[in-house]
């Protein structure tokens, strides 16, 4: 076993999940940086370190010192507490603030923060408010390292150290200590890390917090794929071979767990988390009640001829039959593919209402779904959590206690609308509204559990008209024809014109696909269309992973269209001033949502922050242990981009994802585009998709509640 004594230069890469890190450092009697690899999560640039390991030679990267374990150790130059104290290590110092208070107190200058923190007001520019951040973050990240070095004992990744301290405090390694599987309560961390905790703790395999926390992941799991339930012995089947147990003590457990109503049975052997339980079952209810009102507007026709004559619209047999059964119905779905007229009907159910004094509300999941048809409507339209009034820790203030306020609620892209969300606007809708729901119900079902607009199509209590002529207008776009041809089974048009909106680039090499996507994003699109690649270009995958996959492409993408300096690092993904990013969770505090689309306008580099603008709107601040919620976007999953629309869209079709080339995939990737549409890869892939139209089946009772 060899011995190194050095200072960490540069964290050249962090896995955040295990806590495998590459080290740049500088070690006394070593000309150049030596490279130290090793399950090093806890540090920080500018620390010193007592490495113990051995040397190897890497094929690829040459000389490396690898790490079996280390010790950290306080800097003893004043270069080196400069540069330990400016690494981010403590919100409120940066590089500028670092050189500041080392100058001041040199040598001194941790024994000055450990002991006497309240001098730092001496220092020029800082002021009461900053010392106190610093007072408070030297003691956190004291508490934060303790719980990392446990962990790390445990075998499990340092980057879970920060939300384990934010959830339980000081107290965080006693609740682990008692019960590593609490851990699961916290966002973001899995069964999977808490059981690593547990067995290196030595608990039983087989025991109760063991057992109900396997079944409770394995059903998390299950709706994170859409499913609201699990048949029993599905459940014990997974459950049991993930935990390699026997399947009888999980039966056991199950008994336990419906006496507690931690699980809730519906007959005959169907097992539901209780939140999807009951946002089922008050879907049906609530639905079943506004169903049995009545409700009708007088001279319909009439009205549809005045705006006829008004507008110059000319409506067809289906569309008026689409306004008549709005203006008589307490719900109603309207759905259609692209170029159907659904935003002309819309217009006009919207007029009818208006005739007849009626206050319209206008709705959509995403933002950019609400803010696409506050432009095609000419009203103002929000999403439904807006519209809800979301307010934490609280839930929604408009609920069945305090309804919403108008005659009539229309509601867009409801394709996306997932169980839990129907549920939570169906409470806050009064008996006397009419609800209309508009959507595309041959797109991709909503990324959370249910399928909600399926089952109330399929189920045959809901008035619904399909509209499925595409108007001569829409019939130049070779998107919108090409999305109606994939949809009906049969091969799009590839036939690349210069007039056309539609494009094919043959790739059959697979390794060659994400360059050829660069070079499109960067040079070739931008000059032809004239537009902000950033802004305007969207890359939409089939999957996450993979060289064509969504991750790879936004590394990519992110090196090739924003190359800045101004950034913060959070394990291996930079943040860098100027690039577009996600929100991937729902957040009530910052009233952001999964599938937010933004761009970064502020980092911060000394507070360790950054703002991130939505829309065009207000930047929104996120520190450091929040950036896990924000993922690069210029590529991202045809599931994450619906209910958005972009100006290009770009999609890699590769045999690679054969798991995931589906047709209703495919078509709700190119109706995601306005001006224009490129695959690229390979004819047969395009293929695939189109020919496999096997919807996947979701695990939901709402049929069976509906009737």
């Amino acid at each position: 076993m060899d011995y190194l004594r050095c200072v960490v230069e540069r964290i050249t890469y962090q896995n955040e999940d295990n806590g495998y890190t590459v080290l740049r450092v500088k070690a006394k009697g070593f000309d150049d940086l030596i490279t130290a690899v090793g399950n090093m999560g806890a540090v920080n640039v500018g620390a010193v370190l007592a490495l113990k390991g051995e040397w190897r030679q890497d094929s690829k990267y040459g000389r490396q010192f690898v790490v079996h374990a280390y010790e950290e150790m306080l800097p003893a130059t004043i270069h080196g507490i400069e540069k330990y104290l400016g690494s981010g290590l403590i919100k409120g110092v940066g590089p500028k603030f670092a050189g500041k208070i080392v100058r001041e107190f040199g040598a001194d200058t941790l024994q000055v923060i450990e002991d006497t923190p309240d001098k730092l007001i001496e220092v020029s520019g800082i002021g009461r408010k900053r010392v106190e951040m610093i007072k408070k973050a030297w003691q956190d990240q004291k508490e934060v390292k303790n719980i990392m070095l446990f962990l790390q004992d445990h075998g499990v990744g340092t980057a879970h150290a920060v939300k384990i301290f934010k959830a339980f405090g000081a107290d965080s390694i006693a609740v682990v200590k008692d019960n590593p599987f609490k851990l699961t309560e916290i966002w973001g961390i899995g069964f999977k890390t808490a059981d690593t905790v547990a067995q290196k703790m030595g608990f039983d395999r087989e025991s109760f917090y063991r057992c109900r926390s396997g079944l409770l992941y394995v059903l998390n799991e299950c709706s994170n794929d859409g499913h609201c339930f699990m048949p029993r012995e599905e459940l014990t089947k997974k459950a049991a071979e993930m935990l390699g147990i026997e399947a009888t003590k999980l039966h056991m457990t199950i008994d336990d767990m419906l006496r507690e109503q931690a699980l809730i049975l519906e007959v005959p052997d169907s097992l539901y988390l209780p939140p999807l339980f009951h946002c089922e079952n008050g879907t049906a209810k609530r639905l079943r009640a506004l169903l049995s009102g009545q409700y009708a507007v007088s001279d319909v026709d009439a009205i549809i001829d005045r705006v006829q004559r008004s507008t110059g619209i000319q409506y067809d047999e289906i569309q008026k039959d689409a306004i008549r059964t709005a203006a008589s119905s307490k719900v109603m779905i309207l759905t259609g593919g692209p170029g159907t007229g659904k935003t002309t009907t819309v217009k006009g159910i919207i007029t009818i209402f208006e005739e007849s004094g009626k206050k319209i509300l206008l709705a959509a999941p995403t933002g950019r779904a609400a803010k696409r048809l506050s432009e095609t409507s000419g009203m103002e339209a929000k999403t439904i959590h807006r519209l809800l009034e979301a307010k934490p820790p609280e839930g929604y203030k408009r609920n069945d206690e305090n309804k919403l306020e108008g005659g009539v609620l229309i509601v867009d892209e409801s394709s996306m609308i997932d169980i839990v969300l129907m549920h939570s606007l169906l409470r806050a809708i009064p008996d006397d509204m009419v609800v209309i729901f508009v959507g595309d119900v041959d797109q991709l079902p909503s990324v959370g559990a249910g399928n909600v607009l399926r089952d109330m199509i399929v189920s045959e209590v809901v008035p619904v008209i399909r509209l499925t002529r595409v108007f001569r207008q829409a019939m130049d776009s070779q998107i919108i024809m090409n999305a109606h041809k994939i949809n009906q089974g049969q091969f799009p048009n590839l036939k690349n014109g210069k007039t056309s909106d539609f494009f094919f680039v043959e790739q059959p090499d697979n390794a060659a696909i994400p360059q050829t996507i660069v070079d499109l994003c960067v040079n070739r699109l931008p000059g032809f269309f004239r537009v902000n690649p950033v802004q305007s270009i969207q890359v939409l995958c089939p999957m996450q992973r993979g060289e064509n996959g969504a991750q790879n492409l936004n590394t990519l993408l992110q090196n090739a269209l924003n190359p800045v300096k101004a950034m913060l690092r959070r394990g291996g993904t930079e943040y860098r001033l100027g690039d577009k990013v996600m929100q991937v969770r729902n957040n009530y505090d910052k009233e952001c949502w999964n599938g937010d689309i933004g761009q970064i306008a502020r980092v911060d580099e000394e507070d360790r922050t950054l703002a991130v603008s939505f829309d065009g709107g207000e930047p929104i601040s996120y520190d450091m242990t929040e950036l896990e919620e924000l993922v690069l976007a210029y590529a991202t999953t045809i599931h994450k981009a619906q209910g958005s629309e972009y100006e290009i869209v770009i999609i890699p079709m590769t045999t690679q994802h054969y798991m995931m080339l589906q047709r209703n995939l495919l078509y709700t990737g190119i109706t995601r585009a306005k001006k224009a549409v490129v695959l690229v890869g390979t004819v047969k892939a395009i293929g695939m998709a189109v020919r496999n139209n096997s919807v996947t089946k979701r695990n939901t009772g709402l049929i069976g509640r509906l009737k």
